[in-house]
């Protein structure tokens, strides 16, 4: 009866559903979902495991190595193998990055404003990778003064900004893009959490917006030929970008170069009051573990698989992320309960 039971059921499919959820009983479709969840998740974290090989044959450009993240991921690159190219702003950064690391690390003088920089960079790196090309393009170099309320900017505060977030990763991408296509590697760009949600006025928020969207573009463009392109959206961290004297020292300029009457809406308490609230948010929030971030663009770089996006710190993925999925009106109201209001306000 048993062995008749089994050949009923291979011949005829409904017979096989109908044993299955008899046996499970009600909860049926509630197993085989969480059955399929955790397959889905332990393919996942199986290929998200995988990595590349050969190390010490792929060559890295790293823009922004002076300090903070591009400084920390040049030394784990360099530790791991690879043929890391380090663009640096100043002298002083490149000399003590490259006492730093061994001997296969190499630095270059590198500004992403200037167009004539990048080009005679691309033309330094292209001897250096010779017929292999580059494997990977890490545009990490980035400021984010000026910040404070929108009417306090001018023109050049925004366009000081977006000359080095948005301008120099289209400009790097676009003038390195033969190398790593040659490579089939992968462009690896910093943006932010603040390019999911814009929380202040200035040409931060602006930038990072634009570098999601040109990656996102760009990604989409090229992936034909086998090249990834990959965001990092790091959260708050303790860096030169997020450093109180210089934010308040820029409030400051902000505030006295506005007219009296810009001035006079804003009431003589809302400077000290706006900066004491950007004092308690980063002293709250900036997590002081670099490594969380450059753990993500290594894996963006190592990686058999790498991901689209990775969100870097406790606050992008408990706080920011979340809140880049809600209403408008949610961010809207968060932001008009925690920044001081000014005097003359409707």
């Amino acid at each position: 009866m048993f062995f008749q039971r089994g050949e009923d059921q291979k011949n005829n499919p409904e017979s096989y559903m109908d044993f299955i959820f008899n046996f499970l009983g009600e909860k049926a479709w509630l197993y085989i979902t969480a059955t399929v969840v955790v397959m889905w998740f332990l393919v996942w974290r199986f290929r998200d495991s995988l990595e590349i090989e050969n190390f010490h044959e792929k060559y890295v450009f790293v823009t922004g190595c002076d300090s903070g993240f591009g400084n920390l991921l040049c030394k784990k690159l360099d530790r791991k193998g690879f043929r890391v190219l380090a663009g640096c702003l100043t002298e002083k950064g490149a000399d003590d990055l490259k006492r730093a690391t061994g001997p296969y690390l190499k630095t270059v003088l590198l500004d992403v404003t200037s167009q004539d920089s990048i080009q005679k960079t691309m033309e330094w790196t292209k001897k250096e990778v010779g017929e292999k090309g580059l494997w990977g393009l890490v545009n990490n170099a980035g400021r984010s003064l000026p910040m404070g309320p929108s009417e306090w900017m001018t023109v050049e505060d925004y366009y000081s900004t977006l000359k080095v977030n948005m301008h120099g990763v289209i400009a790097m991408s676009t003038i390195f893009l033969p190398l790593v296509k040659k490579a089939r590697g992968r462009i690896v760009n910093v943006a932010s959490v603040l390019g999911r949600v814009a929380a202040n006025g200035g040409g931060y928020c602006i930038s990072k917006f634009a570098v999601e969207a040109f990656s996102d573009c760009l990604r989409r463009d090229i992936h034909h030929f086998g090249i990834n392109v990959c965001i990092i959206e790091p959260g708050f961290f303790k860096t030169a970008v997020t450093s109180l004297d210089p934010i308040e020292r820029e409030l400051h300029r902000l505030w006295n170069q506005l007219s009296p009457e810009v001035k006079a809406s804003y009431g003589d308490q809302y400077l000290e009051k706006y900066i004491k609230v950007q004092r308690l948010i980063m002293n709250a929030v900036c997590d002081s573990d670099l490594a969380k971030v450059t753990n993500c663009m290594e894996h963006a770089l190592t990686a058999a698989y790498p991901r689209t996006r990775y969100s870097a710190g406790w606050d992008a993925k408990l706080l920011w992320l979340p809140l880049s999925y809600m209403p408008a009106c949610v961010v809207d109201i968060g932001l008009k309960l925690v920044l001081p209001r000014p005097s003359k306000s409707a």
